[in-house]
């Protein structure tokens, strides 16, 4: 069927590990806000932004969190998230499967702490409730990536544009980005 000549045309997974940790990891930095995907207790999906926290060792994503909203509830209730970035300009895309755990640990807060989080969180005027790294509300969320796909454009827009346009013209599936996945084994692989 065409989308899967689609796919066996776009295939960039014969890319070595490094590259495509490479790529992974350029796409999310340059990206930078996901929406984290988590699943309420009646079964429903809900999505929210959220913006990747500078990049840690191996092939794990961090978040800032508010540990008294509801998504604490919502992982709580079932660890498994999915994060998806997308880029409108490039139509660049990552989604990654994982596993959520919180972590308030004050010395891994206050090795990532950012002064923009207090904006997040305000100053309730206390001095304890302020947005800085010891404010108790504050949280992490680590995401243990489980499996990764995302689409890495090879080219400019107009070119994509101009393949797209030909695809359309001769019925032939058009060759405009690398489409990759990274499984379990490879993604522990990174974590070295």
């Amino acid at each position: 069927t065409m989308s899967n000549d689609m796919l066996q045309k776009n295939d960039g997974n014969d890319a070595p590990l490094e590259r495509k940790l490479h790529d992974l990891y350029e796409l999310i930095d340059g990206i930078k806000i996901a929406m984290l995907v988590t699943r309420r207790e009646d079964g429903f999906l809900v999505s929210r932004a959220m913006a990747t926290q500078s990049h840690m060792e191996g092939t794990d994503l961090w978040f800032v969190t508010n540990l008294h909203s509801h998504k604490m509830e919502e992982l709580s209730f079932d660890p498994h998230v999915n994060l998806s970035y997308y880029n409108d300009s490039t139509k660049d895309w990552v989604s990654v499967s994982g596993l959520a755990s919180l972590n308030t640990d004050r010395a891994r807060i206050k090795e990532m702490y950012t002064p923009d989080w207090r904006a997040w969180f305000g100053d309730e005027g206390d001095g304890v409730h302020n947005g800085g790294p010891e404010d108790p509300r504050i949280g992490l969320i680590l995401v243990s990536a489980h499996s990764v796909t995302y689409s890495k454009a090879n080219h400019t827009r107009p070119v994509a544009w101009f393949k797209i346009a030909k695809a359309i013209a001769t019925g032939e599936p058009p060759k405009i980005s690398s489409i990759r996945s990274l499984g379990e084994a490879e993604l522990a692989a990174g974590q070295k």
